[in-house]
């Protein structure tokens, strides 16, 4: 048992009964390095990562293997999602040296923690086209005994390079002018580019593996909802359908997998993680408010059951993610033979197998992922059956199959919580009870940010990235901020609750004083930790959204709220310096790319006040209206310049505003719609 047996962290965990002298991140492990004059390994992955299991058991729990790191390195262990800021850096310096990146990530450092070399994942033998880890660890290490002014060069210039990074994109800000309607082509031409990748048979964009790209179909439905462009619409709900209904989404306990490795969706990756869940959540009640589908509130419902059933602590915390793998093998837990599901169902198999695309030879590996290649409307139809005849048994059929399931040995859990991950989720709740109007949601969200406030808090304002068994580990990050002020943001749409505006006020002053740049205007990662090489600030939108984006319009929104000019103002000249970059690469700034929409058509403020501003609000919050800054109050409140110096009415009165300049009150949620769709 190495160092790592003291680590909270599943993944950590999971390597400590490795022959490997693993370290946790430390500045005992470099001081080691230093000492016996040894470079670095900095071995990087997330409990549930296939491909990082895979290289556990191939080389470091092979004695032979572990003996030539043992003695030729100092060797680290990191969670990715423990460290996500040393994540960031190593993975920059990989890309830099080799063009790809991904986990696990192995990079090697000289004793100041500068990289020198790094790739992912190595086979213990050579093959596809990549070097065996043995011959990896003794090339390095004699490449360092023996040329240590060429590795020192080489690490030195990647550290300038990652500095150089930190300014990709930016441009100057530009004027507080040319944010407004004379964006309107530019936009235009950010939906021609992103339409360029779409793939109009089984939706998602580029080719695989497909990640569900839940920013870029988020576009997709405001640039459909300020144009009515049609086939934003279309290739948005395409993508949406498609995941929906393939092996991606687990078609019998809920909850989406990380990414497909097909172009159809078919053949997931089988690990969920918390924050894909989240993200889907939210594009979904998007697709709902607009369309009316029941299939949305369907998925919804089912999403947030698996969450509840599989991912929340008994404290109201949500778990990170479930492993790829049980038993040792990829998918086993959610795969089927087309024999175990008929001696399951008996006669009600046939039909059952027919629809969720199951076959003796298999749709994958010689087993089935269930999926559904066609509607239950057209399979129904083509069956002379009604719709939801079909449907009932079908869920019958499901019942059987999950309890049946439940017997198998679970996939891993990976349960740290981390505040940033619970906090996209329950944004997604948020987003979840305003669409359907389901109030069990937002009070799932309420419960969950209660949690994060009363455990994560230190006493000095500050955050922790992530809890378990009852303590609070690492400073929290920017991201962590940022999703946790937008979900306070939500929260208090959907409750009425200002307390929620409060704090994330508080918060957002937090973040300006402790993350922001001189200048100011974009902010870093990390606050003051003294234990990373450089500070970066992260402006893509990547799997999950880029904090910087984010606190883009939490400073647009809470400027608006609380009346403060220069957050508005700092907010749109963040937008305008990577204005060009956004348009030219969509793809990778899709939040980004949402709110320049939003900001070319106009941002409207929105109050509803008086006795029945409760079921108003709950009215409104159902329809789909892209960005705005929504409050509402029983009563006027000076606090508040929104709901300030609004005169008394024996009536709800819902106004419509910009720049605090509101139109003639309206009593009807219609009418409210009405006023909207002719801005």
């Amino acid at each position: 048992m190495n160092r790592l047996s003291q680590e909270s962290s599943p993944y950590l965990l999971q390597h400590a009964n490795n022959p490997v002298d693993w370290y946790p991140w430390s500045e005992e492990a470099f001081e080691k390095a230093k000492a016996e004059n040894k470079p670095v390994l900095v071995s990087i992955g997330y409990a549930a990562c296939h491909w990082c299991h895979v290289m556990e058991r191939e080389s470091f729990e092979n004695h032979d293997t572990a003996a030539i790191m043992n003695d030729r390195f100092v060797n680290i262990k990191i969670d990715r999602e423990e460290r996500p800021d040393l994540d960031h850096i190593y993975m920059d310096a990989v890309q830099a040296m080799t063009g790809g990146g991904g986990w696990p990530l192995n990079v090697f450092l000289t004793p100041d923690k500068k990289p020198f070399y790094g790739g992912t994942y190595f086979p213990p033998t050579q093959a596809f086209n990549r070097p065996s880890w043995t011959d990896v660890l003794t090339s390095l290490s004699n490449s360092y005994r023996e040329k240590p002014e060429e590795i020192l060069a080489q690490a030195d210039y990647l550290v300038q390079h990652m500095n150089s990074t930190n300014a990709f994109g930016l441009g100057k800000p530009g004027l507080a002018d040319k944010i407004g309607p004379g964006l309107k082509d530019e936009v235009h031409t950010l939906f021609d580019n992103i339409m360029k990748t779409a793939d109009r048979t089984d939706g998602g964009f580029g080719a695989a593996p497909k990640f569900p790209q839940t920013f870029t179909i988020r576009f997709l439905l405001h640039y459909y909802y300020h144009t009515k462009e049609q086939a934003a619409l279309d290739q948005a709900l395409l993508s949406l359908d498609k995941m929906i209904a393939g092996g991606i989404n687990d078609q019998l306990g809920g909850g989406f997998a990380r990414y497909s490795t097909d172009s159809s969706w078919l053949a997931p990756h089988f690990e969920k993680m918390l924050y894909d869940n989240a993200l889907l959540l939210i594009v979904i009640a998007e697709a709902y408010q607009i369309t009316g589908h029941p299939k949305y509130a369907n998925t919804i419902a089912e999403t947030v059951r698996f969450v509840d059933e599989e991912m929340t602590s008994p404290e109201n915390g949500f778990y990170s993610a479930l492993d790829a793998d049980s038993e040792g093998v990829e998918g086993k837990f959610y795969t089927w033979s087309k024999a175990e599901i008929e001696s399951i169902l008996g006669e009600d198999a046939d039909l059952f197998n027919a629809f969720y695309d199951v076959s003796e030879r298999g749709n994958w590996e010689h087993t089935n992922i269930l999926n559904i290649p066609v509607a239950i409307e057209t399979f129904a139809a083509a069956r002379h059956m009604r719709p939801e005849d079909l449907g009932l048994l079908l869920a019958n059929s499901r019942t059987k199959l999950l309890k049946q399931r439940s017997i198998r040995i679970r996939p891993q859990l990976d349960d740290k919580i981390l505040i940033g991950w619970n906090a996209l989720m329950c944004i997604g709740l948020c987003k979840a009870a305003a669409a359907t109007g389901d109030q069990t949601y937002r009070n799932r969200a309420e419960a969950n940010i209660i949690f994060l406030l009363n455990n994560f808090r230190n006493e000095d304002g500050s955050f922790a990235h992530t809890w378990k068994n009852n303590i609070a580990k690492y400073p929290a990050f920017l991201d962590d901020y940022a999703y946790l002020i937008s979900a306070l943001i939500h929260l208090q749409e959907v409750t009425a609750n200002h307390e929620w505006l409060r704090i994330a006020k508080s918060l957002t002053n937090f973040v300006i004083e402790k993350f922001g740049e001189e200048g100011p205007l974009f902010f870093y990662t990390t606050a003051d930790q003294k234990d990373v090489i450089i500070r970066k600030k992260e402006i893509y939108d990547g799997a999950v959204p880029s904090g910087n984006s984010v606190m883009m319009w939490n400073l647009y929104y809470l400027g608006t709220i609380f009346d403060v000019p220069d957050w508005r103002l700092r907010s749109q000249q963040m937008i305008s310096s990577v204005q060009e970059t956004i348009t030219k690469y969509p793809g990778s700034f899709g939040v980004w790319a949402s709110f320049l929409l939003s900001m070319a058509h106009g941002i409207p403020e929105i109050a509803v006040i008086g006795e029945e501003s409760t079921a108003l609000s709950i009215e409104f919050l159902r329809n789909f209206i892209g960005h705005n800054v929504f409050q509402s109050a029983t009563l006027s409140n000076s606090e508040f310049p929104l709901l300030a110096e609004k005169p008394f009415s024996p009536y709800t009165q819902l106004y419509l505003c910009k720049d605090y300049a509101c139109k003639s009150p309206v009593k009807t949620v219609d009418e409210l719609i009405g006023s909207l769709e002719k801005t």
